[in-house]
């Protein structure tokens, strides 16, 4: 079986080589355990390239005996995608080291305003994490199913892509289209829109007492995130639009789209349970979330309407007949 589609870079024909059950269930079994090792000793990766290239190691274990020109595919197909991503990292984390104007006061007016005087951050703060309020304060359950949810930004978008690029390939393509277009607008906003989270705001005077808790859920069973390669390369002032909110919401979006079982609309629960997260630890207003949802619902229906313009300039070709 072969397949090509369009791309995001050229993607590469590949022979589907099949592989034993026998080899699969140990070779998965192996890299299942060396990527748990790995995570429990270092941390679960936060950069792109880090996750790629854990999840092509997981590519080469599902088809363990196909030759290596196949699984050398996946570094031709995927090279442009890494170096968007990259370059969306980097770009991102030096934003703030220009001299640049930081919004603090309209997050927090909008989000009064939602709270009825009260962000809604300080609520949840005020009703779930204790008194006082503070990172090293004992976690609660829920704390531990929040961290986990935020944690799952830096994996679920490029966890399905592999999926995709294993299964079918023009569907691969049009996700990388929406996951890397949705990455690169959130981009040109935080340089045209530089915004402080609830956390820093609170640092600095702007809000009242607000902790940052991100982490706080996974200290206790000894978790941890890190950036492996890209050495943890951040933008505190990149706060709108909240990616994590568009990122679920455009997963979600994009599966209940094409799934057809009635249970893909318990999908809606991911990008609910994010926002809550985003809003509890601090890290995200409300009008931040609204932003990426709003965000991750243009790209979808503009990458739909290209996709589907492509189709007709395709159709409206002449045919040619050999004679």
């Amino acid at each position: 079986m072969t397949a090509q589609a369009e791309s995001p870079g050229a993607v590469a024909e590949v022979v589907d080589v099949g592989t034993r059950r026998e080899a699969r269930i140990a070779a998965m079994a192996a890299w299942g355990v060396l990527v748990a090792a790995w995570w429990w000793r270092f941390g679960i990766p936060n950069d792109s390239i880090t996750v790629m290239l854990t999840l092509w190691l997981g590519t080469i274990a599902w088809n363990i005996e196909a030759p290596w020109r196949q699984h050398l595919g996946f570094l031709r197909d995927w090279s442009l995608p890494a170096v968007l991503l990259t370059f969306y990292f980097f770009s991102r984390g030096f934003v703030d080291e220009f001299d640049i104007t930081i919004h603090w006061t309209m997050p927090i007016e909008f989000d009064r305003w939602l709270g009825g005087g009260t962000t809604p951050t300080e609520l949840l703060q005020d009703a779930w994490c204790g008194d006082p309020c503070v990172r090293a304060s004992d976690p609660r359950w829920y704390d531990v199913f929040f961290t986990s949810v935020y944690a799952t930004h830096f994996l679920a978008g490029l966890t399905l892509a592999v999926i995709l690029w294993m299964r079918n390939r023009p569907e691969w393509v049009k996700w990388m289209r929406r996951f890397i277009g949705l990455n690169l607008g959130g981009l040109v906003i935080y340089i045209a829109y530089p915004m402080a989270p609830p956390w820093l705001a609170s640092e600095e005077g702007y809000l009242g007492p607000v902790a940052r808790l991100t982490a706080r859920g996974w200290r206790d069973i000894g978790l941890s995130r890190v950036d492996v390669i890209l050495n943890g390369v951040g933008n505190p002032v990149a706060a709108m639009p909240s990616l994590h909110t568009g990122t679920a919401v455009l997963i979600a979006a994009y599966l209940i789209l094409r799934l057809r079982s009635p249970w893909r609309w318990l999908l809606v629960l991911y990008p609910l349970s994010m926002c809550v997260a985003l809003v509890y630890y601090g890290e995200h207003y409300v009008i931040d979330l609204i932003a990426g949802a709003a965000l991750a619902g243009l790209v979808l229906v503009a990458s739909s309407s290209w996709e589907r313009w492509r189709e007709r300039q395709a159709a409206a070709l002449p045919t040619t007949v050999e004679r």
